[in-house]
């Protein structure tokens, strides 16, 4: 009898435009697009296999399910599930630990740009039809050229290199700060010299994140150190939103300590009302979909039937609890 398959939250990654043809093909599947906490244990009963995105399993839970065998995280963090009660009951637990490279690389390139061309407030200023009548050209914030400037990445692996190689084909100068200082034959043609953290941070006209959340990592972005940056400088977040000391970058920007921020995650999200970064001034931030790529997210449902094909044959993969 094929194995029952059930996706506790499959929306986020599949919203109607991927197919979950492949997977049906490794057993029975119920996919529902989000799922409660009251109702978890209702739908993954009697499942030997569980997809999930954010839906948590805890330890509780996972004693509550008997016939659970597998848990396939439809994402690379995979901290929703209680991978130390999994692997006491011998259940796998894996991930897809890379997919969104190039997409989370461009989105964090198109926040640069915003902040340094203010390219949305220009389009808004024509529509609006402040142009009309006006002189030839109409600039309503500062433009800002790229070339020459000093991009420093904290956090060198696949995105921040990715990233990397965009500021360089722009004319950027790319310093970067790394726990593992990577040999130049590693780094895929990018020119960088390393720097300490407080080098980067005082040195750079822009900064993009893209380290792990870690405990030395948490709050990198911190009062200490946003008040050694340029007045001139920015801050991009991709990666993680706790890697940033919110009240502290939202008095930065009131205050004019630095120029502008352009995040994509945050501390908590959705965000709560008060979020004093909804409300600090140049302050771009969207909706955690730098890796929402319909290229990426194919990848992504892909390696997830990778994975589940590999331990179905007895020969897991991508396992987080080994």
């Amino acid at each position: 009898m094929a194995d029952s398959i059930v996706v506790l939250d499959g929306y986020t990654l599949n919203p109607g435009d991927l197919s979950w043809d492949e997977l049906r093909k490794l057993g029975k599947v119920t996919v529902h697009d989000r799922t409660p906490q009251d109702q978890i244990l209702k739908r993954a009963a009697g499942a030997p296999c569980l997809l999930t995105n954010k839906t948590p399993l805890s330890a509780a839970t996972i004693a509550q399910l008997p016939a659970l065998k597998y848990v396939g995280v439809l994402a690379t963090g995979y901290n929703v599930v209680d991978i130390a009660a999994a692997k006491q009951r011998g259940i796998a637990v894996t991930n897809v630990p890379t997919y969104g490279t190039d997409t989370v690389a461009q989105h964090a390139a198109s926040l640069l740009l915003e902040l340094a061309r203010h390219t949305s407030a220009h389009a808004c200023a024509v529509a609006e039809g402040k142009w009309a009548g006006s002189e030839w050209c109409l600039p309503v914030a500062p433009i800002v050229e790229l070339t020459g400037k000093t991009l420093g990445i904290v956090g060198l692996g696949r995105i921040g290199l990715a990233f990397a190689r965009i500021a360089q084909a722009m004319g950027m100068t790319i310093i970067a700060h790394d726990a593992m200082q990577l040999p130049p034959e590693k780094r895929d043609g990018v020119t960088l010299t390393y720097r300490s953290l407080d080098e980067l941070f005082a040195e750079s006209d822009a900064i993009s994140l893209h380290c792990p959340l870690t405990p030395q990592t948490k709050h990198v972005v911190n009062a200490a150190h946003l008040s050694t940056m340029k007045p001139t400088a920015w801050i991009i977040n991709t990666s993680r939103g706790p890697l940033i000391d919110e009240p502290a970058l939202a008095a930065a920007l009131k205050n004019g300590k630095i120029a502008g921020a352009a995040l994509d995650v945050l501390d908590v999200e959705p965000p709560t009302a008060d979020n004093p970064l909804l409300r600090a001034p140049n302050c771009i931030i969207t909706a955690h979909i730098a890796w929402y790529a319909r290229e990426a997210r194919q990848r992504l449902l892909a390696t997830v039937v990778e994975n589940l094909a590999a331990f179905q044959a007895g020969k897991p993969q991508n396992v987080v609890n080994a």
